[in-house]
């Protein structure tokens, strides 16, 4: 099995990287509201990767042309701004915005780049 398509490099990725990155975006908030939002961040990062890797390999043969390079990122965006969303608010994140930033944006970035390296790799 490649490193491309290893559920635990992608989730791992996706923990430490976004996890941290809400660390840093709360840290102007007595703490433990910053270790919160980055361990809820994390762990939600690692699962919502889980889901759009998973759910854009499944898509793969079943959309082709440009809807396929277009609607799995686009779908993966939206998923990741609700559960997101949803879910900081919920535990009372103090900057959401500035948490859900990056996240979304790597999120999008990557399902449109994994969904267009597999349809693009022999």
């Amino acid at each position: 099995m490649s490193l491309l398509r290893s559920n635990l490099v992608h989730m791992a990725g996706g923990f430490v990287l976004m996890g941290g990155w809400a660390v840093l975006a709360n840290a102007g908030h007595p703490m433990p509201a910053p270790v919160i939002a980055g361990i809820v961040q994390g762990a939600l990062s690692a699962g919502i990767t889980l889901v759009l890797k998973s759910v854009i390999e499944r898509l793969l043969p079943r959309i082709s042309g440009t809807p396929g390079l277009i609607l799995p990122p686009l779908a993966c965006a939206a998923v990741s701004i609700t559960v997101l969303f949803l879910v900081h608010r919920t535990v009372g994140t103090p900057e959401i915005a500035a948490t859900l930033a990056l996240p979304v944006t790597v999120a999008t970035c990557y399902a449109a780049l994994y969904n267009y390296r597999l349809r693009h790799t022999p």
